[in-house]
């Protein structure tokens, strides 16, 4: 299933857009300020960015461009300024599409399709759906995880935290940085949280689980995957 994120503090219009993706095979989720979005964004977990420009904490435009330097997906401005300065500001930082609000939930559906079909195109080939590290297999098509061919049943957060560390190999994320990424503002909570889901993890795909071979634990600094 792909996966879309919705940066947009007006919890009405991001509840629509919301809607009409998941009703259309999407998977969508919402940031409702700049920072937390650039946050999501970067992890490299969603296919399509679809982001308002006048947002708290950090603006649209500073989150496209900063996501232009490391990702190569589609991402679509939806915003109530409609000059065309505005316009010809977002495409130049890196949009691929721009609709001003009010705006069709539909077109919007369609854009998105269309231009992940035209980056499909560009790239020659279809985005690999399938993660695969000594044994282990990620398959983000169907959310289904298994090592040494045997399949290993996790729950949601469980298979985002893997995915999130597997996708971003060799890198060392604080328990923080963990954290907000995969929990954002969806619940009240601690770093702890982080802990608990890393050891369950562990215990469901490491063949000794207190000698952890994929996800090591980098005292006092983080976790990192090691392919």
């Amino acid at each position: 299933m792909k996966r879309v994120l919705i940066i947009e503090d007006d919890m009405d219009i991001a509840e629509l857009e919301r809607d009409y993706l998941q009703f259309n095979g999407y998977k969508a989720e919402i940031a409702q300020d700049g920072v937390l979005g650039l946050k999501k964004a970067m992890t490299g977990m969603y296919d399509v960015i679809v982001v308002d420009l006048m947002l708290p904490q950090k603006d649209g435009f500073e989150i496209i461009r900063e996501i232009r330097k490391k990702l190569e997906i589609p991402i679509i401005v939806v915003s109530a300024r409609n000059d065309d300065i505005d316009k010809i500001r977002g495409l130049d930082f890196g949009a691929d599409d721009y609709l001003t609000k009010p705006f069709s939930p539909a077109e919007l559906i369609a854009r998105i399709k269309s231009h992940m079909k035209r980056y499909q195109r560009l790239k020659g080939h279809t985005p690999s759906e399938m993660i695969q590290h000594k044994g282990l297999e990620i398959n983000i098509a169907s959310h289904k995880v298994a090592v040494n061919g045997m399949p290993i049943q996790l729950t949601t957060k469980e298979y985002e935290l893997l995915l999130f560390l597997a996708t971003n190999p060799n890198i060392v994320f604080s328990k923080a940085h963990i954290f907000d990424t995969i929990w954002g503002d969806e619940c009240y909570g601690d770093n702890a949280t982080v802990a608990v889901h890393i050891q369950k993890i562990r215990k469901k795909i490491e063949k000794d689980p207190s000698n952890p071979e994929f996800i090591e634990t980098l005292w006092g600094t983080g976790y990192r995957f090691n392919p």
